[in-house]
């Protein structure tokens, strides 16, 4: 008789539990108001009825995927907990663990519905007010869901709708056996952090941040000494300290990207309101208005008006760009120098004034190296502090070619006296006149617009800064726009301004309406359509009825205008 071999009879006895174990895996679909998400939207889940793991499915492309963070889910149904992994793209590995009692609890409705051949129950929960439905089986004799940040029900979830128009749908359910089924827990979940500082990351993994100016002073000392001009990464300073520049080299990424310049100021000693711009020198013109800072305004192109004033560096002309404004601000009546030298009842004062705004459309100015500067008009020894950060967005995963050559951007005017303490003059132009620069619009363009931004100043009763003052753009003679720039919502700015004045009826100086501006707040660009224009030299006039000095007081208009376009 012959005798079996022991460690095959060993080997049986442990591969029939693994034989028997039983599982179930469904993939899912996307369909958004009616439509499938085709080319992506899927996911899958695999249950053994102990644990799940959740996989977005990967999806063909004809080009890769930008560089992400790897993303690994899995749900520990025997100790009710919601495991989230990533390992992000610098090597490191985070982890957060959701317990389920921290997770939503969805609601027995009572309805019932056959969703790919199972009988489903539905539940109801409601997520940041989103209404969520989960429809779920029992009769799969294991639980799973591919959402559980909306909760995990008792069995299968097989359809998920949020807000009645956003469905997560099986396609397909599948029963496995054997090895295939079996689902195993990670060992090494990496730093553990909670769950919103695990998402946080998971967004920051996709952002590109540049750090230009981290809290430099804007100021005025009169004499400044700069060291030798030119130099990457290196902080040069004019017009008496009011205005730092900086040659930094951005990322070169394509064209599908949202770009966001963020400003942080605060006060170093300066408490009046001011008016701020950071902008950049465009390149590739014979003269640039590097050329006046380094070497005066009075290199800089003239205009003169119809009084005989001249200004400079205010126009473009056949060899010269005005700086284009990627953020004009006015900094509020000295936040945090004076935090604590005026308090009023019920107010509790910002650090700081935070000015985030989207500047996609200069997107093509922002790539590779660039000058970017700040200014921000004082005459206060201690100034003002500025921090600038660029942020750069990705709109699709998928790498696109090398970035285009499909814009163009041509700036116009720019009346803003960015070298106002080294005598560049106001913009009062304007005081019976109109502004005019003539350019060049080349063939083959469409969505051609205008960026305008406008304020008014002349800060008293009858200044233009409190006065409603019409703006109107011609192009070559011809009325097109017409536009009152006026704020009304300056109160909603009260607490990042203690230096402001308080007046006997209550209002405070911060408070009171503006020709465009708020102390504390940013002015934001106007898109002025100009489809139809053809191609050709144009003339761009803009008229203001700008009011009239009033003793030592007087009014300007702070105008800047860029044409961008597709080619």
């Amino acid at each position: 008789m012959k005798l079996l071999n022991p460690a095959l009879i060993l080997l049986a006895l442990i591969s029939l539990p693994l034989q028997a174990q039983k599982g179930v895996r469904v993939t899912y679909r996307t369909i958004i108001n009616g439509t499938e998400v085709r080319g992506g939207g899927r996911s899958m889940i695999r249950t053994d009825g102990k644990s799940v793991v959740i996989n977005t499915l990967p999806v063909e492309q004809a080009r890769p995927e930008m560089p992400s963070p790897s993303q690994h889910a899995y749900i520990d149904l025997a100790g009710k907990k919601y495991i989230q992994l990533a390992d992000m793209p610098d090597g490191n590995r985070y982890g957060t663990v959701t317990p389920f009692s921290s997770l939503p609890s969805p609601e027995e409705r009572g309805d019932t519905e056959m969703i790919a051949g199972y009988r489903c129950r539905m539940a109801r929960v409601v997520y940041f007010s989103n209404t969520i439905d989960i429809w779920y089986t029992t009769e799969a004799g294991v639980a799973g869901t591919p959402l559980p940040a909306y909760g995990v029900p008792d069995g299968l979830v097989l359809r998920v709708v949020r807000n009645g128009n956003h469905v997560t749908e099986a396609e397909r359910v599948e029963v496995i056996r054997g090895r295939e089924a079996l689902v195993t827990l990670p060992e090494d979940t990496g730093t553990t952090v909670d769950r919103m500082t695990f998402e946080h990351l998971l967004r920051e993994a996709f952002v590109t941040a540049v750090t230009v100016f981290d809290n430099d002073v804007i100021n005025w000392e009169g004499e400044v000494v700069n060291p030798s001009f030119g130099y990457p990464d290196t902080l040069y300073r004019f017009a008496g300290g009011t205005v730092i520049l900086k040659k930094v080299t951005l990322p070169v990424v394509h064209d599908s990207y949202s770009l966001f310049a963020e400003v942080t100021e605060y006060s170093a000693g300066d408490a009046y309101d001011r008016t701020g711009t950071v902008f950049v020198v465009p390149q590739g013109d014979p003269l640039t208005f590097l050329d006046g800072l380094t070497k005066g305004q009075a290199e800089l192109p003239l205009y003169t008006d119809r009084h005989g004033k001249e200004y400079r560096g205010v126009a473009a002309t056949d060899q010269y760009s005005p700086p284009v404004e990627l953020v004009r601000f006015f900094t509020p009546f000295g936040v945090r120098e004076f935090n604590a030298k005026r308090t009023v009842p019920g107010l509790v004062w910002n650090d700081s004034a935070y000015y985030k705004q989207d500047i996609t459309h200069y997107l093509p100015l922002l790539r590779g190296e660039v000058w970017i500067g700040a200014f921000i008009g004082n005459y206060d020894r201690g100034g003002h502090r500025i921090s600038l950060r660029l942020k750069y967005y990705p709109e699709t995963r998928v790498l696109e070619p090398e970035p285009s050559d499909g814009k163009w951007i041509k700036p116009v005017f720019n009346t803003l006296p960015i070298m106002e303490m080294a005598g560049q003059q106001y913009g009062t132009m304007f005081d019976g006149d109109t502004l005019s620069v003539s350019v060049d619009i080349p063939e083959g363009l469409s969505s051609l617009r205008m960026v305008f931004i406008t304020t008014g100043h002349g800060g008293w009763g009858g200044g233009d800064e409190f006065n409603q003052k019409m703006n109107v753009l011609l192009v070559d003679g011809r009325k097109i726009w017409s536009y009152i720039p006026w704020r009304s919502d300056c109160g909603t700015y009260r607490n990042f301004n203690p230096a402001s004045g308080n007046f006997w009826n209550g209002l405070s100086s911060s408070d009171y309406s503006r020709s465009g501006w708020c102390p504390g707040s940013v002015s934001e660009p106007l898109i002025i359509p100009l489809e139809g224009l053809q191609p050709g030299r144009h003339t761009f006039s803009v008229t203001v009825p700008m009011g009239k000095p009033e003793g030592s007081s007087f009014s300007h208009w702070n105008i800047s205008g860029v044409l961008v376009g597709n080619k």
